[in-house]
């Protein structure tokens, strides 16, 4: 039977979307949008403002940004592959956010990000500690463009 899978991304500038379109094109997979309850403005991604909304969440491992929308049947789904943009290291804190809403007993969950400038870097591990239930974790990557035969030969290997 063919495991089902989604592709669940969080995407500030659309290029995590655009991978994580593919990704769901090339792997079968449905695709779904990590939107936040409060859209991001350009001021609030500024990370060079400390005072920034962006800032401020990174710097609180507490923050949990609300997500408008939900999975409508997570329970479904065999993998969840997740991808975000790098900040400051980590996966955005609307990802904890996701991670914690939902219950992943039974499921492979494999991250991967975007970045300009760093690897997953250490948000690979400390995603891992959000997530309940007895899951696989498959180790993060960075894929930064929709190129389907880099994407194919990624999930021949993690599928």
């Amino acid at each position: 039977m063919a495991k089902k899978i989604l592709v669940a991304v969080y995407s500030a500038s659309g290029v995590t979307k655009r991978v994580g379109e593919e990704i769901a094109r090339v792997s079968g997979g449905d695709f779904y949008e990590i939107i936040p309850q409060e859209i991001y403005t350009k001021e609030d991604l500024n990370w060079m403002n400390k005072k920034s909304r962006s800032s401020l969440e990174m710097n609180d491992p507490s923050a949990r940004p609300e997500i408008a929308g939900s999975v409508s049947d997570m329970d479904s789904y065999d993998t969840v592959i997740i991808g975000f943009p790098i900040w400051w290291g980590l996966a955005p804190r609307i990802i904890e956010t996701f991670l914690e809403s939902y219950d992943f007993s039974g499921k492979t969950i494999i991250p991967f990000c975007t970045s300009g400038g760093s690897g997953v870097g250490r948000s690979d591990t400390a995603l891992h500690k959000n997530v309940s239930g007895d899951v696989k974790w498959v180790s993060g990557v960075q894929i930064n463009r929709p190129n389907e035969g880099k994407i194919k030969k990624w999930l021949d290997k993690v599928l």
